[in-house]
């Protein structure tokens, strides 16, 4: 798992149809990496998040063929 924070958002006119509902974000990487990461959350820009990617990432989605790499899959509370 990658701990990243949330640097923007990505748009685009068109979408694969397979891909589930969410967003594309764009992520920094606390070591510098910059990812394009799948966003089922609702996360917001400046936001620190967890990630995974790969097969664990794509195999979130079992009932599609969804061609994610990388997938937010928690909101790091930062308070306290």
């Amino acid at each position: 798992m990658i701990r990243a924070r949330v640097t923007g958002r990505i748009w685009s006119s068109k979408r694969i149809e397979t891909i589930p509902k969410g967003s594309l974000l764009e992520v920094e990487a606390e070591g510098g990496e910059r990812l394009i990461a799948f966003d089922p959350l609702g996360c917001a820009e400046g936001e620190a998040v967890l990630i995974t990617r790969g097969s664990v990432a794509a195999g979130y989605f079992s009932d599609v063929k969804a061609p994610i790499d990388a997938l937010i899959i928690g909101s790091i509370d930062e308070d306290g």
